[in-house]
């Protein structure tokens, strides 16, 4: 069969040829094009060695010549071309100690994850595949190439990447390689948080998040991060998972789905662990806070909860509230769009009047410059129609103690 390739790559792997080297697309561009997926990035494998590649090619990047790997930049966008090579012993269980160049496709192919990404393509040979990834790809499986346990202790991130493909691709993973990620999960703590958040993520925005409970049946959860294992005890089990992929995939949304049940801090903590950026984490906490306030069906409280979020934020928490069955979900959020249309006033940046106004108006800086803004705000959340900058200047020289008063 002959594939579909970006002009650019066939650019690179002809001209590598031209020179009497070989050269193929090798990977996950691979798979996924026989998938009929649209590949996110175009690897290359060839017999060159690096500075033979680099001599060929008018603008390279050295992005990791002790690992053989030069990128060629074509029409603005980079391509990574990668002599095959045979990995010396991971001493650290994520990364070859070294790696030793060879000229033969098989050695450097079976060094690879899962027969999926071990296939090479060239327009010359066709699929080159020594594993059995097409008979794989037809049957759905994830299998490692060679002996699991070997390809798990070499690289303990291909743990979560043979349940995060599961998830991707919708296919089992395969009897002895999930068998191996049970005796191996414990390697997991030597893998950074981040690059263990970076699967966790991409399985969360897959179609099949609720196969993230597989992190809990082959026992890596408890090497993921603390308040983990204990996210995912529900006993409604893989049904109470699988409604995450009613959220938008968005990090965020799909994040706050995950861990709707643990206490807003207890979420942030473990966001925290994982090392997810800050905006993430703040969306997530605020997204639990919101969903886990008991709200009335009037329109202040409703506003009042809208100054403590952001839209976003406020969607996620009407999201999650629906999740879990609260029947007064679509109310909340047919309320909520009506105060959106009516562009009623929801925080102090919306008010009529602010600290300046009031400080010509002869309230004092400081403390209690602050309160009176805040009981403004409470004011104009119950009563709307009270966000005029007359109104406002008047009933901040009343003095007043508290909404109530106003």
């Amino acid at each position: 069969m002959k594939m579909t390739m970006p002009g650019e790559v066939e650019w690179i792997i002809g001209r590598i040829r031209e020179h009497g080297y070989e050269a193929f697309a090798v990977g996950g561009c691979v798979r996924d094009t026989l998938l009929g997926r649209k590949p996110e990035d175009w690897d290359i494998t060839t017999s060159a060695r690096p500075e033979a590649v680099k001599a060929m090619f008018p603008r390279t990047v050295d992005t990791g010549l002790k690992h053989g790997t030069v990128t060629i930049i074509k029409n603005k966008k980079g391509y990574e071309v990668t002599t095959y090579r045979i990995d010396g012993e991971y001493l650290d269980g994520r990364h070859p100690d070294s790696v030793e160049f060879t000229a033969n496709l098989t050695e450097d192919l079976k060094r690879r994850d899962f027969t999926i990404n071990a296939m090479a393509y060239s327009h010359e040979t066709g699929i080159v595949d020594e594993f059995g990834g097409m008979e794989d790809l037809k049957n759905g499986v994830i299998r490692c190439v060679g002996l699991a346990k070997d390809r798990f202790s070499e690289d303990a991130l291909r743990l979560l990447r043979a349940i995060r493909f599961s998830a991707q691709l919708d296919f089992a993973i395969e009897k002895e390689t999930y068998q191996a990620i049970y005796e191996i999960a414990p390697n997991l703590l030597k893998v950074s948080r981040e690059r263990v958040q970076t699967e966790l993520t991409k399985l969360l925005l897959s179609a099949h998040p609720e196969r993230i409970l597989l992190t809990e049946e082959t026992g890596l959860s408890s090497y993921v991060a603390p308040g983990f294992p204990e996210a995912l005890k529900e006993p409604e089990g893989a049904a109470w998972y699988g409604a995450i992929a009613s959220l938008p995939a968005e990090k965020s949304m799909r994040w706050a789905g995950l861990l709707r049940h643990r206490m807003p801090k207890q979420a942030a903590e473990t966001l925290k662990a994982l090392k997810l950026d800050n905006e993430t984490i703040g969306n997530v906490q605020k997204m639990l806070e919101g969903a886990q306030m008991p709200l009335p069906l009037e329109k202040p409280e409703i506003r009042r909860m809208m100054s403590r979020l952001t839209p976003y934020q406020m969607e996620g928490a009407l999201n999650l509230k629906a999740m879990d069955g609260d029947k007064t979900a679509p109310e909340i959020r047919k309320l909520w769009n009506e105060i959106l249309e009516a562009g009623d006033c929801v925080s102090l940046k919306a008010l009529a009047v602010g600290g300046k106004d009031l400080i010509e108006a002869g309230i004092e800086r400081g403390p209690v410059l602050g309160e009176t803004l805040n009981r403004l705000l409470e004011a104009v959340l119950k009563k709307p129609e009270l966000n005029t900058r007359e109104t406002l200047l008047k009933m901040a020289g009343e003095r007043a103690e508290g909404p109530e008063a106003l």
